[in-house]
C-alpha cells in the first residue's frame, strides 16, 4: 500500500457508522473521548475519511473554534492500517481544509506528540489566545474548547493529553 492507494474524502451521513468503529477502541483506551452518534451526524460536514479500496480506514475533523484558530478532531486510523501514512494523508487533507477556511492556526489535544511535532506542531502551556478572545470562548458549550482553554470543569475528564499547536 502506498499513500496513492489512500483516498480522502469529505464524509457523508453513511459514514457515522465506520467512523464510530474507528473511534470506539480508542476510546475504551481513553485516547479518544467516546461521542454520541448524534454529534457525529451533527458534526458531520467537519470529518474527512480516509478511504483503500473503497473501505474506510480513517477519518478526522476541522472544528473552527474563532476566527483564526481551529481544531483537529477525532483524528483515528484502524489498527489494521497504523503505519502507512494513512493518519498524515488525513492530517495534510485536514489542514488544506483549515487554510481553505481563513484559519492561521490550527490545535489540537493529543497523546501522539510525535506524530504531530512530525507535521509542525508544537506543544504549548498556557493560553494561545488573547483574554478578550478567552473571554469569548469561555461562551461556548462545547467540551473540547472547554478543554483547550484549561477550564478547571473539564478537569476531571481531561484524558491528560497534550496540547499542540501550529501555525499555517
Amino acid at each position: 500500500m502506498s499513500k496513492t492507494d489512500v483516498v480522502v474524502r469529505h464524509a457523508r451521513t453513511a459514514d457515522v457508522r465506520a467512523i464510530r468503529e474507528l473511534v470506539q477502541p480508542l476510546a475504551e483506551r481513553r485516547v479518544l473521548v467516546s461521542k454520541d452518534a448524534v454529534a457525529y451526524f451533527e458534526g458531520i460536514q467537519e470529518f474527512r475519511v480516509a478511504e483503500i479500496d473503497g473501505v474506510v480506514v480513517g477519518c478526522g475533523a476541522v472544528h473552527v473554534m474563532w476566527e483564526d484558530l481551529a481544531e483537529i478532531r477525532t483524528l483515528a486510523v484502524g489498527a489494521d492500517h497504523l503505519g502507512l501514512g494513512v493518519g498524515s494523508v488525513l492530517l495534510e487533507t485536514l489542514l488544506d481544509d483549515a487554510r481553505a477556511l481563513g484559519v492561521e492556526r490550527i490545535f489540537c489535544l493529543t497523546f501522539e506528540t510525535d506524530f504531530f511535532e512530525r507535521h509542525g506542531f508544537s506543544e504549548i502551556e498556557g493560553q494561545a489566545v488573547d483574554p478578550e478572545v478567552y473571554t469569548e470562548l469561555l461562551r461556548s458549550y462545547d467540551e473540547g474548547v472547554a478543554e483547550f482553554l484549561d477550564l478547571e470543569r473539564v478537569k476531571p475528564n481531561t484524558l491528560g493529553n497534550s496540547r499542540m499547536l501550529r501555525q499555517l
